[in-house]
């Protein structure tokens, strides 16, 4: 519970220096950012642990393309296959909530690219862990592409 309070304060923390950081220009070029390690409340329960890293590239000032995946804390992407346990749907409710968490990634990084602001990204129902993750790696690139 105290890490995942800790990680919503610097969130928050972090978002609101942005916001009141005015209009901020960014660099042309591509840039990647990685959230910190999400560790589930419940330690007997690895469920949704892990990490998140987005890739955008800025064109003209503005993010023209997103990429943004997840990971196990052990650097394994969460594709087809997460939420399958030895390759097998065992749960069938777990597995199509872990999906459903993936392809939530894809709509993030959709949603960024069209918008163009962060904040305006809205976060899909089943994903608040994704959305959190994705909104700090976003921040994270967004910083190396500011213009000082």
């Amino acid at each position: 519970m105290k890490k995942k309070i800790a990680f919503l304060l610097a969130l928050s923390a972090l978002t609101a220096s942005l916001a009141s950081c005015g209009e901020v220009s960014y660099k042309d070029g591509s840039y990647e950012g990685r959230s910190a390690d999400f560790i589930n409340e419940d330690e007997s329960d690895e469920a949704g642990n892990g990490y998140g890293v987005v890739k955008i590239k800025i064109e003209d000032g503005k993010i023209t393309e997103c990429d943004y995946k997840t990971y196990e804390l052990d650097g394994t992407l969460k594709d087809e296959d997460y939420g399958k346990e030895n390759g097998e749907i065992k749960n069938k409710d777990f597995y199509q909530k872990a999906q459903r968490a993936r392809s939530a990634c894809d709509n993030y990084a959709k949603q960024l690219v069209a918008k163009g602001n962060i904040d305006e990204v809205d976060s899909v129902s089943g994903a608040t862990v994704n959305y959190n993750e994705f909104k700090e790696a976003v921040a994270e690139a967004l910083k190396q592409a500011e213009e000082k």
